[in-house]
């Protein structure tokens, strides 16, 4: 067992929980992950269990921790990175169910549109607030949600205690502090954190939720990432398997987290010609430079959400990865590819473009459950053209190409919505599952003509989580951290051989919008 001080980086995605031990230089040295939960009881409704979670995150620590040969007192630093679900406790701090079940399903999922009328109705109000979220509310945002709550489930908003971002709900659960990330509170909940900002009273006010702030235990003041929230609890320190020495640092959103980890180093180096993109189950497209620029159909501007001195942009798009696996179970053809569906597609697809457009005919729009960047429309649903009485198996694979296509042209409609309002993106530093596809990487530089950065970072995200943890560290930033801990990177550029197709394409794929993206 190693004594040398390290620290743990946790992951919290949409279907696992992941830890990652980090020695003092940020070179990770061991990772777990652990299976969570997920619970679909009506349309649009998404939920998951923070019970569930908290299993899934002392499994995964203790594994990576026995997996790194360290001791439980060596790892004297931890923070987080997690998706922006909504965490409901009681008033006595205790899972606050929402529906019936063996887990407390407790938690509204990111992805969990039911909100999306609340939504419509906060954007209506023509509020200042729009104009740090792109023009328009998400029903992804946590004010909507909680608005939906008190209007169709009365009698549960009136229980609630404390609710928040998962990453902050984990900060609190390991140290009881009620203090909040900067970056959860200004991405989600409408907080301006510039000086002499805060909350808009008046604007909560509008939408008859004056009572949120004291209800979900918001603070005045948000706190930066990386800031030092405290040592964790005996309890939470057994649990982990950790000891009340490690402190937890104030975490970040997950997309947040893989910007930093992946983008970081490259942010006093004409940052407005860069863009960090998070792809997996769903897609984050994270810019920053340290003017104000607002984007419409683009979330922020978002000050210090990324690391202070830098106002962030965050496009998105709501499901990308999740969308080429509901194709693979859509079609029955699917089955016919082995385990890695999706590494045999990819190989097979590259050798197929060899030979020109695998499917020239065939077009998706991936917007099954709304657009959110940069249209900002939760009603958009998705389509897919060109079909024809082809053998099963290759209008599976038309598909597939013609959705992969179609993620990366998502993309590029971001990128050239930014690059309209203050932006010059030709650089995109890609991270999570997208980076580890070869059709995928090849298709983010051909089909946006933008150079694609591959970290040299295993796990990006879980990397942003180790900076926020040594952020903390002698007072320093979060982003003196990154670049200091900066892994090597790999570039691919564009092929110019390419570009005619993905412009025909292109310019397929908008037409599917009716003049929207023009």
């Amino acid at each position: 067992m190693s004594y040398q001080e390290h620290v743990l980086g946790i992951d919290i995605g949409t279907g696992s929980a992941r830890a990652g031990i980090f020695n003092q230089d940020g070179v990770m040295l061991a990772e777990a992950k652990a299976p969570i939960g997920m619970h679909r009881p009506a349309e649009h409704h998404v939920e998951q269990s923070s019970t569930n979670i908290w299993r899934a995150v002392c499994r995964a620590t203790h594994q990576a921790r026995e997996a790194a040969g360290v001791a439980s007192r060596s790892v004297t630093r931890m923070s987080v990175s997690a998706t922006c679900s909504l965490v409901l406790l009681d008033k006595a701090y205790r899972p606050l169910a929402l529906s019936p079940g063996d887990e407390p399903w407790d938690i509204i999922v990111w992805m969990d549109h039911r909100a999306t009328r609340e939504a419509a109705e906060c954007s209506a109000t023509g509020s200042a607030v729009l104009a740090s979220l792109g023009g328009s509310m998400s029903p992804e945002m946590q004010v909507p949600k909680l608005k939906w709550l008190k209007r169709h489930r009365p009698e549960l908003y009136a229980q609630i205690g404390y609710a928040g971002d998962l990453g902050d709900w984990l900060g609190f659960h390991c140290t009881g502090s009620f203090e909040r990330s900067v970056c959860m509170l200004a991405c989600k909940w409408t907080f301006d954190p510039r000086p002499g900002q805060g909350w808009d009273y008046d604007f909560l006010a509008q939408i008859d939720m004056q009572d949120v702030i004291e209800r979900a235990k918001l603070p005045d003041n948000a706190l930066p990432v990386g800031e030092d929230l405290g040592p964790l609890t005996e309890a939470a320190a057994r649990d982990l398997g950790l000891t009340t020495e490690c402190r937890f640092s104030v975490g970040m959103i997950d997309a947040y987290a893989g910007a930093l980890g992946t983008l970081g180093r490259s942010l006093t180096q004409d940052p407005e010609t860069r863009l960090a993109v998070i792809g997996g189950t769903s897609t984050c497209h994270i810019g920053a430079q340290p003017k104000r620029c607002e984007v419409p159909g683009i979330w922020g501007p978002y000050p210090s959400a990324l690391c202070d001195g830098f106002v962030a942009n965050e496009g998105g798009q709501s499901i990308t990865g999740a969308l080429l696996d509901h194709l693979v179970a859509m079609f029955s053809a699917g089955s016919e590819f082995g385990d890695d569906v999706h590494g045999a597609l990819s190989g097979m697809l590259l050798e197929r473009l060899e030979n020109g457009d695998p499917a020239p005919d065939t077009h998706v729009c991936p917007d099954f459950i709304g657009n959110r960047s940069p249209l900002a429309d939760p009603d958009i649903r998705g389509v897919i053209s060109g079909l024809t009485l082809d053998t099963p198996r290759e209008s599976f694979i038309k598909v597939y190409w013609a959705a992969a296509t179609a993620l990366v042209y998502g993309t590029r409609a971001i990128i050239e919505r930014l690059n309209a309002h203050g932006y010059s993106i030709d650089t995109l530093h890609l991270s999570g599952g997208h980076g580890r596809s070869a059709l995928l990487r090849k298709l983010y530089a051909d089909g946006t003509g933008c150079r694609v950065v591959l970290s040299g970072a295993p796990e990006p995200v879980l990397m942003g989580a180790a900076v926020a943890a040594l952020g903390a560290r002698g007072g320093g930033s979060v982003l003196g951290v990154a670049k200091g801990l900066a892994p090597g990177e790999q570039v691919l550029e564009p092929d110019p051989s390419m570009q005619a197709m993905h412009a025909t394409r292109y310019q397929a794929f908008k037409a599917l919008y009716a003049g929207r993206l023009d």
